[in-house]
């Protein structure tokens, strides 16, 4: 295979969250033959700093195609305005002639899609129409854009994300405090404030048999507000968000991994988990239920659920053996997520790509 550039749109890698963590797995683990230049459109900040990152990107994305030999754009897209953003950097692509893969991981695109006019729809449907590949998150979501966005089936291929697996994990086999654990933004669309009040819900005899860390960036001090007026500051911490390092010896420590979300694409923080040999209580949003089977390598329950959401963590603060099954069998369910065979999927597409251009 001969050497290709790639020029990879997206988030700062600055920035926090899955879409910036899914970037550096592909900078750090793709193979010699592929050469990255990493281009930001957004970074946190005011307005006024992010309309200023976004125009000096669109003039230095002309100038390096211009005196660059470029060979494809990788670019990241979620939702809201990031979908405009990556519209008018993939046109400028298009313009120069350039083979272009969208990476979609918005998990409420859907909803953002069908609010907007049907103009801008057909707008949409025209820019990612004319990529040569847009990769989905999972079978779902290939059907989603298949049918919402009118794409040949042929142009959208599915590349879950992926997770470096640690190659060893602890055995969990004790007895004492169970401990679970949240991560990812704090908010309603993750259902952070659901998870409180389950944990609330649970029996006194219960909850002292428990603690709860909740780690990430958003609505933290809402929740910590939540917590005090249910009185459970002695079960439940709230942490800011975690680098790699930190994030892992969060796992290394912790028996349950928990996500109620409302919606998502393939959450990072989910896989993480899994590749740690937890047990996971999340619902069967977005492509998370192409990998949680419930009863076999995790439980779901519907979103919203509180009930539901209560009885699940019972059930595993309770029934060790149970926790333990479920955790070796999430772990086994993950490897084929890691980054390397990941790597070599995507390698292909830019080479079909070249092919295709």
């Amino acid at each position: 295979m001969r050497q290709i550039k790639v020029l990879m749109i997206g988030e700062s890698l600055l920035k926090q969250g899955g879409i910036v963590s899914v970037q550096k797995l592909i900078l750090d683990g793709m193979p010699s033959s592929v050469e990255f230049e990493h281009l930001a459109t957004v970074v946190d900040g005011s307005s006024f700093k992010k309309i200023s990152l976004f125009a000096g990107a669109l003039v230095k994305l002309c100038w390096t195609l211009l005196s660059q030999d470029i060979d494809l754009i990788h670019t990241h897209v979620s939702e809201r305005g990031s979908a405009f953003r990556q519209a008018i950097t993939t046109l400028i692509a298009l313009l120069f002639r350039k083979p272009v893969i969208i990476h979609t991981h918005g998990s409420e695109f859907h909803i953002f899609y069908e609010k907007l006019p049907r103009a801008m729809q057909k707008t949409l449907n025209f820019i990612y129409g004319r990529s040569t590949y847009l990769i989905a998150l999972s079978e779902r979501w290939r059907t989603f854009y298949i049918q919402s966005l009118e794409l040949r089936p042929e142009k959208v291929v599915v590349l879950p994300n992926a997770v470096k697996v640690p190659e060893k994990i602890p055995h969990r086999d004790h007895f004492g405090i169970v401990s679970l654990v949240f991560l990812g933004r704090i908010g309603q669309r993750k259902g952070t404030f659901d998870l409180v009040k389950a944990f609330a819900d649970l029996s006194p005899e219960i909850q002292t048999q428990a603690t709860l860390t909740i780690a990430g960036d958003g609505e933290g001090s809402q929740l910590k507000s939540l917590i005090s007026s249910l009185d459970l500051a002695k079960y439940i911490s709230v942490i800011n968000w975690l680098d790699a390092e930190q994030r892992d010896v969060l796992l290394e420590k912790s028996d349950i991994f928990i996500l109620p979300s409302y919606n998502e694409g393939l959450p990072m923080a989910l896989l993480e988990a899994m590749s740690w040999g937890l047990p996971v209580i999340t619902t069967p949003v977005g492509g998370i239920p192409e990998l949680v089977h419930s009863e076999e390598n995790g439980l779901l329950v519907q979103p919203g659920d509180l009930v539901k959401l209560a009885a699940a963590m019972q059930r595993l603060i309770e029934n060790k053996e149970f926790r333990l099954t479920l955790g070796k069998a999430a772990r086994k369910s993950i490897l084929p997520f890691d980054v390397k065979p990941y790597c070599s999927s995507l390698v292909d597409i830019y080479y079909s790509s070249l092919k295709s251009s």
